[in-house]
């Protein structure tokens, strides 16, 4: 085993143990979770060796980096999640290799994504990104629909051919009633679920968690973390 694929495998681990303490704590069963892990800056071949360790699930923030990556990893048996905010000139490109977009926001947004998807005959998972600090009919600071537009985005995205509502993602805001209150937030998430699910029953896809917060966001209920640092380490330049 190379120093490298000991060092993830360490990582991983210390992870699982994570997601395991949060699912017993909350009475969950393990399998309920799934780990996303963000490889974001890193290179391809991190991502070979989490997938012989056993990662399924990968999330990618910037085209310009997943695209090329996504290419050189086709052969493995990966999930590849689209994470970040994402702009209508991206779409084509992204949906060369993305299965899952989690940052829909937007009804010009879901009509590229439908476009590309429709000329490509293929079917895209779609989370809306939900921003719990936007003003009413307004966007948060890191992207993200207020949660007074999600019902109507949610019919525009299952009317849509060639798009799959999958359900909900959010980041912690660092601004706003719920900054510094994590748990507080995931459960918001998961009340605007519940209310989302009433009319899309099958959305029931609820990403939320990252490194820091994941055991509160476990917790609170998520089906999907997502999890970079750690997993491959503090990214060159965060300190």
């Amino acid at each position: 085993m190379t120093d490298r694929k000991h060092e993830l495998a360490g990582n991983l681990a210390k992870v699982e143990e994570r997601i395991v303490a949060a699912c017993a704590a909350a009475g969950r069963k393990r399998e309920e979770v799934t780990l996303i892990v963000v490889t974001k800056t890193y290179p391809a071949s991190d991502v070979r060796i989490l997938s012989e360790l056993g990662v399924r699930h990968v999330a990618e923030n910037r085209d310009q980096d997943a695209a090329p990556k996504a290419a050189e990893c086709a052969d493995l048996p990966l999930t590849w999640h689209f994470v970040g905010q994402l702009q209508t000139n991206k779409v084509r490109s992204v949906l060369g290799y993305a299965d899952v977009v989690q940052s829909v926001d937007r009804a010009r947004l879901v009509g590229a994504l439908s476009k590309e998807a429709v000329r490509r005959e293929r079917e895209l998972g779609c989370l809306i990104q939900v921003a719990l600090d936007a003003d009413e009919g307004g966007r948060g600071q890191r992207g993200g629909v207020g949660p007074d537009g999600i019902e109507e985005l949610g019919d525009i995205v299952s009317r849509s051919e060639g798009l799959r509502l999958d359900g909900l993602m959010t980041v912690a805001p660092l601004t706003g009633p719920y900054a510094g209150r994590e748990q507080a937030a995931f459960e918001r998430l998961m009340d605007l679920s519940t209310a989302l699910r009433r009319s899309h029953p099958a959305a029931n896809m609820v990403s939320a968690g990252m490194s820091a917060d994941l055991d509160e966001a476990v917790a609170a209920g998520a089906t999907h973390v997502r999890v970079g640092t750690a997993v491959l380490g503090v990214r060159a330049g965060l300190g």
